[in-house]
C-alpha cells in the first residue's frame, strides 16, 4: 500500500522516539484487531502465534487493557499479512452483504446462440457487478458473426479447453490455448472462434458496473 497520512506518523515513533517500546495509541485498535482476527477464523492462540506475541498480550490489546508498542504493532501487521496503515484503517463499508450463489456443474442457465453456447453462472443472484458464464465456442470463422460484438464494460476470458482465436478491433488475432486468458475493453469490437478439433470451452466474466 502506498503512503497514507497514517504511515509517516507511525514510522516517526520509531525514528524520533529513541525507544522502540514507546506506546502507540489508536482509536478502537482493539476492536480492529479482533475484527481482523475473526475474519480469518483465528483463535487468540493462532493469531498470537502468527504475530509472535503472547496470547495474554494479544488479549489485553483486544480488550483495551494495554496500548501496544510500535514493535507489537509491526508484529500484528506482519502476522495479519497487512500493512501498518491498513491495521489502523477500518473498512469503508459498515455492513457485509454476505451474498452467495452456488452453481453446480451443468446447472447454469442455458443461453445458446448461433456462435456460442453460454451457461450463465450464479444466475439467481440479482444486481451482480460481474456476469460470469461458461461458453462452448461453436463459431469456426470470423464470418460466422454479423460483424463485431461490442458492449459496455470490461471483460475477462479464460480458456478451459481447446484452442481459440481471439479477434479484437484494434489488434491482430491471437491464439489462446488452455490456461491462457485475455482482459479487454468490451466496447472494443471482439469475437472468439474455435480453431481446435473440438469446440473450445472458455470462462467469461463481464464487468457490469
Amino acid at each position: 500500500m502506498n503512503d497514507t497520512p497514517d504511515e509517516p506518523s507511525l514510522l516517526s515513533i520509531a525514528r524520533d522516539g529513541n525507544d522502540m517500546e514507546s506506546p502507540v495509541e489508536a482509536l478502537n485498535l482493539g476492536e480492529r484487531v479482533r475484527e481482523l482476527r475473526k475474519a480469518r477464523n483465528w483463535t487468540l492462540e493462532q493469531a498470537a502465534k502468527k504475530a509472535g506475541l503472547a496470547r495474554s498480550t494479544l488479549s489485553k490489546i483486544e480488550n483495551h487493557q494495554m496500548s501496544p508498542t510500535f514493535e507489537a504493532v509491526q508484529k500484528l501487521a506482519q502476522g495479519l499479512d497487512i500493512s501498518i496503515p491498513q491495521l489502523f484503517t477500518p473498512p469503508k463499508a459498515d455492513k457485509v452483504l454476505a451474498r452467495r450463489a452456488i452453481t453446480r456443474a451443468g446447472e447454469g442457465q442455458a443461453h445458446p446462440t448461433r456462435t456460442y453456447e453460454h451457461e450463465i453462472l450464479a444466475s439467481e443472484m440479482r444486481g451482480k457487478k460481474m456476469l460470469p458464464y461458461r461458453a462452448i465456442v461453436r463459431a469456426r470463422s470470423f464470418d460466422d458473426f454479423d460483424g463485431w460484438v461490442r458492449h459496455d464494460g470490461e471483460e475477462f476470458l479464460y480458456v478451459l479447453s481447446g484452442i481459440v482465436e481471439f479477434y479484437s478491433e484494434f489488434y491482430a488475432p491471437v491464439r489462446l490455448k488452455r490456461g491462457d486468458s485475455a482482459y479487454y475493453d468490451a466496447a472494443m469490437g471482439h469475437n472468439v472462434i474455435s480453431v481446435s478439433e473440438d469446440d473450445a470451452t472458455i470462462l467469461w466474466v463481464t464487468g457490469t458496473g
